[in-house]
């Protein structure tokens, strides 16, 4: 049985991760397959989810991600978000480098939904004086 050290969600666009952190060597499993199979499309996605970890220069988690919603980009930063969250819920002293690495900051934009009448958010038939 592993030893649970903390729990956390991060969102981002539609995605929603919950990751769980564990007593363990550094490995980084996401909806069962390990981080480098899920992430294979983008090297840069591995690379933000791992910024946390590189953040506060440990391996001694074992990191298990549920993630869903969005797509691969909007994943991966709730994963990274997730994590960080994590990170600081099982070590307070994490805090302050992960805040100051912006690790911490929940982006809040979305897409914003289309309006009757319009083409999209915003576009609209292009208008005529005369």
């Amino acid at each position: 049985m592993t030893t649970l050290l903390a729990n956390a969600t991060g969102r981002r666009k539609t995605a929603v991760a919950q990751i769980r952190l564990v007593a363990g060597t550094g490995v980084v499993q996401i909806n069962g397959l390990p981080a480098e199979e899920y992430l294979v499309a983008s090297p840069a996605l591995l690379l933000a989810v791992q910024a946390p970890l590189r953040a506060v220069d440990t391996t001694s988690f074992d990191v298990e991600v549920s993630v869903s919603g969005g797509g691969l980009t909007g994943q991966a930063e709730a994963i990274q978000l997730g994590l960080a969250r994590a990170l600081t819920a099982a070590n307070p002293l994490h805090r302050t480098v992960l805040r100051s690495h912006a690790l911490l900051t929940r982006d809040a934009r979305e897409k914003e939904r289309r309006k009757y009448g319009l083409k999209k958010a915003r576009k609209a038939r292009q208008f005529s004086k005369r």
